[in-house]
């Protein structure tokens, strides 16, 4: 649960109390004083599968009022437990469904932020990359982890697939630039490494991230979807898991090394993978989104988003069988 607080004019507090409060089924409710441009906040105690309803149906009554400000709060502990609110009829549900765990606004802002094209991306892509080419020519499992763990181009891809599915053009728009040039620095430095320290010899780490079969396509799907739904249910936790289980600078870093020297047959192997990891993270999350019920507010948004999340969903349902195939008929030649 989460403390929803609301900061307005005495009078509107009034409306949100009768038709917010107590009709959307708040645990709780209290007011604050009133303050010196005189306003006055609210404070309502909300369920996680009503909060989504709540905090909509705050931004119509509100609409366009400059001074009024909606936020939302965590909550530790509640003491005494707050009695469960009775079950509501499936009408009165938004969209016949309760909401994820996490509000849409609450994923946005958790998500925007790995779509930032700054510094701190810059840096942990240079760090994670240097870490990874250092493990792969050290043929060190442990040092490869833990460039896995750092992930910087998880992020970018998570809100590509989140931004197709609200049809958020600017979310869009960064995203992609941001996952471009990360994966760019990426390769780029990983071919210089390469150049300076070439591979004569690959270990086993840098030829397991060289091949890959329709089993690795299983398990970047699996993963994608994992990070989406540790999003939608408020487990970030888990997405350190899904760091390591769908890597993506290993093989960026492998690509570039391979390219630097000279070992041109493993070439094709990398670019596969890292091609298969970054669709089928944005296949899996999409659709993630999609079933958790991720929706705009409105119905004009609803309407783009849906044209956007279709297109979206196609476009890399359709690379992926495209890169199926690839992968099935190189294992079948090799084989």
């Amino acid at each position: 649960m989460k403390l929803i607080e609301v900061v307005a004019d005495p009078s509107d507090l009034n409306t949100l109390v009768s038709f917010i409060a107590e009709q959307h089924g708040a645990l709780d409710y209290w007011f604050g004083q009133v303050v010196e441009d005189e306003r006055q906040s609210i404070r309502m105690l909300v369920a996680d599968e009503n909060r989504q309803a709540v905090l909509d149906s705050l931004q119509e009554l509100l609409g366009d009022t400059r001074n009024a400000r909606i936020v939302v709060l965590p909550v530790e502990v509640v003491l005494p437990r707050p009695e469960p609110l009775p079950e509501q009829d499936e009408d009165k549900k938004p969209n016949g469904k309760k909401s994820t765990g996490v509000t849409r606004e609450e994923l946005y802002h958790q998500i925007e932020k790995g779509a930032r094209l700054d510094t701190n991306f810059l840096v942990l892509v240079v760090l994670s990359t240097v870490v990874a080419a250092i493990g792969l020519q050290e043929n060190n499992v442990a040092v490869i982890v833990g460039a896995m763990v750092i992930a910087p181009l998880l992020g970018p891809n998570l809100a590509l697939a989140f931004a197709a599915t609200l049809g958020d053009r600017d979310l869009i728009r960064e995203s992609l630039w941001t996952n471009f040039v990360g994966l760019t620095a990426a390769l780029v430095l990983s071919a210089a490494i390469g150049w300076i320290w070439p591979v004569v010899d690959p270990g086993t780490e840098i030829l397991g991230r060289t091949d890959i079969g329709l089993d690795g396509v299983a398990l970047a799907l699996a993963s994608g979807a994992a990070a989406a739904l540790s999003l939608t249910s408020g487990v970030a936790s888990a997405l350190v898991g899904v760091m390591v289980a769908v890597a993506l600078l290993p093989p960026t870093a492998t690509l570039g090394m391979m390219l630097a020297s000279t070992q041109q047959e493993l070439v094709a192997g990398a670019a596969l993978l890292l091609a298969v990891n970054v669709v089928s993270v944005n296949l899996a999350a999409t659709l993630v989104f999609l079933v958790k019920g991720v929706r705009p507010r409105t119905w004009l948004e609803k309407r783009q988003a849906r044209q956007s999340s279709v297109w979206a969903a196609l476009f890399w349902a359709t690379a992926l069988l495209i890169l199926s195939l690839t992968v099935y008929f190189r294992d079948w030649i090799s084989g």
